[in-house]
């Protein structure tokens, strides 16, 4: 990764001025899409290497791109790093879905990474640090937070836990993470975002929407999880600058 000639095997845009500096990034391609066709204008679409679909278009009139991560941490970690490092992109806001650890959280209420814990070594591999712990940037989630408070919409700060397996075989596990660590919620990309945002030095932010409880074993359906977390998009594009 030491040539930072571009295209990139994953992303195929050619300019890097088709990137906004803020890039708004769920981890579902579609749900790329779906922010893009209802609440951008002037829409371009600029990747879709392995459909993972990039759009870049004019929300309030200012420059915002959309652009699907995939899941997990190797995912992410390929699309924010390429970004940050190819296409002077500056900050990396993750729009997601996660699963309560807590009764205090409840379907659809939108929760702010402030850190993350997990057991991945992805931040170590990276040459980052040894900690298990990585930290979303200050700065940016004030923006996010205050933003929300803006348009009266709550938004939670709170300890994630991101997870490279989501099929743990012991399922109960979660209950002992949500103890000994304080996580609220588990996602699983948050940390390697992170972990590029500190090995480049840029910004990243993560926020999440309830999407099941593994406490109460609620759930909403998938086409919910595309289509219905506009509080969490709200938020994000009238903060993305």
């Amino acid at each position: 990764m030491e040539n930072h000639m571009i295209p990139t095997p994953h992303i195929e845009v050619t300019d890097p001025d088709q990137f906004a500096r803020t890039v708004l990034m769920p981890g579902d391609p579609l749900r790329a899409k779906y922010i893009a066709d209802h609440f951008l204008g002037e829409v371009e679409l600029i990747n879709q290497v392995r459909n993972m679909l990039g759009y870049t278009g004019s929300y309030q009139g200012k420059k915002v791109t959309v652009m699907g991560s995939g899941m997990g941490m190797a995912s992410i970690g390929i699309y924010s790093y390429e970004l940050f490092q190819f296409y002077g992109v500056d900050s990396i806001i993750r729009i997601g879905s996660g699963g309560a650890y807590s009764e205090e959280l409840n379907l659809y209420d939108v929760v702010l990474a402030e850190d993350t814990w997990s057991e991945s070594t992805f931040a170590r591999t990276q040459g980052v640090d040894d900690r298990d712990l990585q930290e979303a940037t200050p700065a940016l989630n004030r923006r996010l937070l205050t933003t929300a408070e803006r348009l009266g919409i709550p938004l939670r700060p709170c300890r994630f836990h991101s997870s490279d397996v989501f099929y743990r075989q012991n399922f109960e596990e979660f209950r002992e993470i949500h103890r000994e660590h304080n996580c609220l919620i588990v996602d699983m990309e948050s940390f390697a975002l992170f972990a590029n945002a500190k090995a480049t030095g840029k910004s990243a932010a993560c926020m999440l929407t309830v999407s099941d409880s593994l406490v109460s074993k609620e759930s909403i359906s998938s086409e919910e999880r595309q289509n219905a977390f506009e509080n969490m998009m709200k938020i994000a594009l009238e903060a993305a600058e």
